[in-house]
């Protein structure tokens, strides 16, 4: 895919690095178990960190990647391969200071998080190839899964809206 150079230099910008934030998936959940561990309804909060723990590494991995901006208000701490597809809760190879505004913000990787659950629970999507992919780059996972699925993102939770 052939971008622009202020396009792709957006994108990357919109990525994790990959040095600091590669991924890192939960050995519990695998593709025999998803009806009875991310599919569950709730299953994201058992496995959540506690906000003391997500805060304090906010900050230091805003340090890490030399944001400029350095209002914590202005990021979510995200993981890179979501909770509800089987994504590390606490590992901190795959929670990354995601910024909340932009072309590609956390509330676009949102939307990705809920698409790709609801193909992984409805076995449209194997569990292992969207967790590599999100993982390799969110926004080409994006691209490639969200705009054929809006129908399944409830109403007012659409990123584009």
């Amino acid at each position: 895919m052939c971008l622009p150079l202020a396009v792709f230099a957006q994108h990357q910008a919109s990525l994790p690095n990959p040095r600091l934030t590669p991924g890192a998936v939960d050995p519990a959940v695998t593709p025999h178990n998803l009806q009875s561990t991310v599919c569950v309804k709730g299953y994201t909060a058992t496995v959540r960190p506690d906000k003391r723990f997500t805060n304090q590494l906010k900050r230091e991995q805003m340090r890490q990647y030399g944001y400029e901006d350095a209002n914590p208000q202005h990021y979510e701490e995200d993981h890179l391969i979501p909770l509800n597809i089987g994504g590390n809760p606490s590992d901190v190879r795959n929670l990354w200071p995601q910024p909340r505004y932009g072309a590609w913000s956390a509330d676009q990787k949102n939307d990705l998080e809920f698409v790709a659950y609801k193909l992984v629970c409805s076995g449209q999507l194997d569990l292992k190839e969207a967790q590599q992919r999100i993982a390799h780059n969110w926004i080409d996972a994006y691209q490639a899964w969200v705009p054929s699925h809006l129908h399944l993102l409830p109403k007012g939770r659409r990123a584009t809206e």
